[in-house]
């Protein structure tokens, strides 16, 4: 990919400069003839010479490297979103994947997994922890608010779970394709050393898990179906379906829909006694509780 002109990231770097309040980071607004902030002020937050600064919005001076890119996006507060059209403008590649550890979702996506009611819905973090879940996915497949929230992970859940192993029809199959594709996630994310870890616990917990992982297989968890077997309702056939979230590349989104409409009234039943158990909670609300 060829990279952009020194113009096109000088105008970008002056027009994320301009939308800055100087008064935000604690420079003086006196005597300033154009809005935001100054080169140098943009230097000195990202810690670079304030002449190497002024050449790369003058398009002069070549291709800065990705620390002094990524300082710079930092100084500027940019999104990651424009942290990539940054790498691009100036690279012509976005920059290198660095594991971030997530920060939980919006109370937006949140209504949206709400709204799917007779829809199991959750997302999930590149290594495959549980962060935010509906009402649906709680009466169906496990209420994650009974667990501790460093229990919330789907692996863990999978190989550590008598209950949920003996509800799956096709344990094995299922087992062997969550370590396949959780691979393929964790790489994607740059986790290696937090892979690494998690790895070496779950390993030491479960030999299943440990000869699966060793088998290095990798595969997308794009869309399938899944059969589970539930002690209340019996056979519950779901169609699954993965999305990435929009804005937060950290993030996956799984949806199951019932496959037919016996498996629609089995989901609707589980959730009516879910409903007068009074159990469920999303993460916001069990937050609240505890600042009660």
């Amino acid at each position: 990919m060829t990279v952009s002109s020194p113009t096109s990231l000088g105008t970008y770097l002056k027009d994320r400069r301009t939308r800055l309040d100087p008064a935000a980071f604690g420079f003086s607004s006196a005597r300033r003839r154009t809005p935001g902030l100054r080169r140098e002020e943009v230097a000195q937050r990202a810690n670079i010479s304030p002449t190497w600064y002024t050449w790369l919005e003058q398009g002069r001076g070549g291709a800065p490297s990705p620390d002094v890119l990524d300082r710079i996006a930092k100084g500027l507060l940019l999104t990651e979103p424009e942290r990539q059209h940054l790498f691009m403008l100036a690279l012509g590649h976005p920059p290198e994947v660095r594991y971030r550890v997530p920060d939980g979702i919006t109370p937006r996506l949140q209504r949206v997994l709400d709204a799917l009611e007779h829809s199991p819905a959750i997302v999930k973090t590149p290594l495959w922890d549980i962060v935010a879940w509906n009402r649906a996915a709680a009466a169906v497949l496990t209420d994650y608010s009974e667990l501790p929230p460093e229990q919330r992970n789907i692996l863990r859940i999978v190989f550590c779970t008598s209950r949920v192993r003996d509800m799956q029809v096709d344990w094995t199959n299922l087992a062997r394709s969550v370590v396949a594709a959780f691979r393929a996630d964790a790489v994607r994310a740059g986790a290696s050393a937090e892979v690494d870890e998690f790895v070496k616990e779950l390993s030491s917990r479960s030999p299943e898990f440990a000869k699966l992982w060793q088998d290095n297989d990798v595969q997308i968890h794009g869309e399938g179906t899944k059969r589970l077997n539930h002690p209340t309702v019996g056979l519950i056939e779901l169609e699954y379906s993965g999305f990435s979230v929009d804005g937060r590349p950290d993030l996956g989104l799984i949806i199951y829909n019932p496959a037919t409409l016996d498996d629609l009234e089995r989901v609707r039943k589980l959730i009516e006694n879910s409903s007068q158990k009074n159990r469920y909670s999303t993460p916001y609300q069990e937050e609240a509780m505890r600042a009660v």
